[in-house]
């Protein structure tokens, strides 16, 4: 999980607002960061004022409309807000390099993937294996990455 000190590197120690939130603990508290333009962007970190123990942050994109949260593993199964803001839905994150990437190019205005980076831990064996499959289906392995996870995922809208 990103730390404090990481989030406000990435704002800039620009702090906007600041306000209790109660949702994680008693000691929890957010700490915003605006750019002050309506379709500019905001970042927030909310964290336990005791523990210092970070329970999400976020980055909004209010130019583009989107919003990502990176929640922490040991709060993820809580019954979080599934809105950010009218009916934009939150993009959750798993990967704290994801959501830096996404953090700093929408502060500085620039075109990022909107597509969500999963790690994968793979054994050795297999990995060689898919390795020797996307070779021969001349691919790349991400490429054969998603192809297979595509298709996954078409198979099992097609189930529901």
């Amino acid at each position: 999980m990103i730390s404090l000190k990481e989030w406000l590197d990435l704002a800039d120690y620009r702090i906007t607002e600041g306000s209790d939130y109660n949702f994680f603990s008693e000691h929890a508290y957010s700490l915003s960061s605006w750019n002050g333009e309506h379709d500019g962007y905001s970042l927030e970190i909310i964290f336990d004022q005791q523990t210092q123990i970070v329970y999400a942050v976020e980055a909004c994109d209010y130019k583009h409309n989107r919003a990502y949260r990176l929640i922490n593993a040991d709060y993820a199964d809580l019954d979080y807000d599934k809105n950010a803001w009218d009916d934009i839905k939150w993009v959750d994150l798993d990967v704290n390099n994801d959501f830096i990437e996404k953090a700093l190019a929408i502060k500085s205005g620039e075109d990022y993937d909107t597509r969500v980076t999963i790690e994968l831990d793979l054994p050795h064996d297999l990995l060689h294996e898919l390795m020797l499959k996307a070779h021969e289906a001349d691919m790349t392995l991400n490429d054969f990455f998603l192809k297979l996870l595509q298709t996954a995922m078409d198979n099992r809208e097609l189930l529901n």
